[in-house]
């Protein structure tokens, strides 16, 4: 019985010296995990563009440049977890550019980070047509287009979910 306990004093002193080696702690801010996950979505083929609710269109209407737009992330201490809002161009398979959005940010974050990545969440907003794609479309069907383009979003009320980090 006294081994065990000459052992396991002996494990906590080498992980305090550890610790005290490294010279403390390294905290992420949500932003900068949210910074770095933006910017991989963005050079991801197929994408065009982040897509944010109604607190990112007002700050994009002031002026301000939003770069975490559509990048929600949870971060712990050893973990992070992910949701992403995009809009996917025309022609591109969804599924694919979903798989290489995962991809990227997972690499990104823990390359840059060293946090292990849990959770990509992708939310697949809309799909955007390029200019002069979809002329079959008749003049009724893209005037329609515009005006559910033009209402305003409502948002609903969620529940805020438990922790999916540590």
């Amino acid at each position: 019985m006294s081994e065990e306990k000459k052992v396991s004093t002996e494990v906590s002193k080498t992980e305090v010296s550890k610790v005290e080696a490294e010279g403390g702690r390294i905290i992420f801010a949500d932003e900068v995990v949210a910074t770095i996950a933006s910017l991989a979505v963005t050079d991801v083929d197929g994408v065009a563009s982040l897509t944010g609710g109604m607190v990112e269109g007002i700050t994009e209407m002031l002026g301000k440049k939003n770069l975490t737009k559509g990048v929600k992330v949870e971060v712990g201490t050893e973990e992070a977890a992910v949701d992403i809002s995009v809009s996917i161009r025309f022609g591109y398979k969804i599924k694919e550019v979903c798989e290489k959005i995962q991809a990227a940010v997972k690499s990104a974050i823990e390359n840059m980070t060293g946090l292990r990545v849990v959770e990509i969440n992708v939310f697949v907003q809309s799909v955007v047509f390029e200019a002069g794609e979809g002329n079959s479309r008749a003049p009724k069907q893209k005037e329609k287009a515009k005006e559910k383009e033009a209402q305003p979003v409502t948002a609903e009320i969620v529940e805020p979910e438990p922790p999916r980090v540590k």
